[in-house]
């Protein structure tokens, strides 16, 4: 039985008290966000997780991804970026390979993590009829659909499946146009596959069918955001919108259904549409936990889209996201490495951070790390700090002459004075 259809019947699962636990909440407050909608908890009979909740009244999520392209594929290398990302503290993972054995690749990080882990099926599906056939246009409706079957039957707990992309969708990316393309590369492969056979997408045509999969290997379905902006000048577009209204039709559908679902968000948007962004998308679908992309707010800084993306990030989880996707340094320049695995990581937990001081007024950690400040107390520092190696590494290499303070003030640190004369313990 599905997760939902215990929630329905009033049980409380072990996965759920473990949630409600590690959030701080009761189990019937899990309960019912799982019986609504508005929590998800990705799980799998093929492989034992550690639980982590999504959705509405819990703590934001960052979910990293990893993969080989076609010009790097290294298994080692893509353990060792799922291992950096599970210790950096990433909620869950992705993997997302486009080149090597997908079989092979995605079995062997599955069991290098503890992690839920995210799969496309898509992008197998379509690069394996590249290489049987030689064309993205030649893949067989059959394969999309056995494919994601395989990829649950490995462990997989969660899916960006691409349903919203369909004739309507785009007719209105045709008839409107766009500055940055389309950056999706499931979406660009659906839309490529539609146009030349002149055939409907089958994830949508076939939505039932779908379901059955989704339901009988309990995989949390992530209605996929293929027309996503790939520049901030074709944000909140018609072709965006048209996608999010199928997508939120649909995920009442699964719901109804038992299959817990997750409505994905757009890419590349300007601050000042992120609130609409993320009040469209909770408000269409119901309050169902909203997997925002990013959001990159600026196109104009490669190299740093890490910082980009955690400035729109803390915003869209303020505004009430439930779901970051990380960006690391890497973002429109290269595949990722290790080192950028872990810089993705730990910049987009402060984002979601941020963002939980607004949106669950989660700040008891900031008062504890303001009076360890104040009081000087070092290792407590470390303690609360989102990287505490990090931090004791930067301070240990510039080692003050005074042990209690840095060479930042040195001798005149404004918090030593102070305390010489004040007490402001409270």
């Amino acid at each position: 039985m599905s997760l939902i259809n215990e929630a329905k019947k009033g049980s409380i699962t072990e996965v759920m008290k473990q949630v409600a636990k590690d959030e701080g909440v009761e189990p019937e407050f899990v309960r019912r966000g799982v019986e609504s909608g508005r929590i998800v908890i990705p799980i799998s009979p093929y492989r034992e997780t550690r639980a982590v909740g999504i959705g509405k009244g819990l703590r934001t999520k960052v979910n990293a991804s990893i993969g080989t392209s076609s010009d790097i594929v290294d298994i080692n290398i893509e353990i060792e970026k799922a291992k950096m990302a599970e210790a950096t503290g990433a909620d869950t993972l992705m993997e997302l390979s486009t080149g090597g054995d997908f079989y092979d690749i995605r079995k062997k990080v599955i069991a290098a993590t503890s992690l839920s882990v995210g799969s496309v099926p898509l992008y197998q599906a379509f690069i394996e009829a590249i290489r049987k056939h030689g064309a993205v246009v030649d893949m067989e409706e059959d394969e999309l659909f056995k494919i994601t079957a395989e990829q649950a039957k490995l462990g997989t707990n969660f899916m960006a499946i691409h349903t919203g992309i369909n004739q309507i969708t785009v007719e209105r990316l045709k008839a409107q146009g766009r500055f940055g393309g389309l950056c999706s590369r499931g979406g660009a492969f659906m839309t490529a596959w539609m146009m030349h056979n002149e055939k409907e997408n089958p994830l949508y045509s076939e939505f039932d069918y779908l379901l059955e999969i989704m339901k009988e290997h309990e995989v949390t379905l992530s209605m996929g955001n293929g027309m996503r902006a790939g520049a901030v000048h074709d944000s909140t577009d018609r072709a965006q919108i048209q996608e999010l209204i199928i997508n939120s039709e649909l995920s009442d559908k699964a719901h109804a259904a038992g299959v817990q679902t997750i409505v994905e968000g757009p890419g590349h948007i300007p601050i000042d549409e992120i609130e609409t962004n993320v009040m469209l998308m909770k408000r269409m679908s119901g309050e169902k936990p909203f997997y925002m992309l990013g959001p990159l707010v600026t196109d104009i800084a490669p190299g740093y889209d890490h910082i980009v993306a955690a400035i729109g990030a803390s915003l869209s989880s303020a505004y009430g996201a439930d779901f970051i996707c990380y960006v690391t340094p890497a973002e429109h320049l290269a595949l990722p490495n290790v080192e950028d695995v872990r810089q993705g990581v730990i910049t987009a937990r402060i984002a979601a951070h941020i963002g939980d001081m607004i949106k669950n007024g989660s700040r008891q950690q900031d008062l504890e790390m303001g009076r360890a400040r104040r009081d000087l107390q070092w290792d407590k520092m470390y303690e609360l700090a989102i990287d505490p190696a990090h931090a004791k590494a930067i301070r240990d290499s510039r080692s003050p002459g005074d042990k209690e303070a840095c060479t930042m003030c040195g001798d005149y640190c404004a918090l030593k004075i102070v305390k010489q004369n004040f007490d402001f313990a409270r």
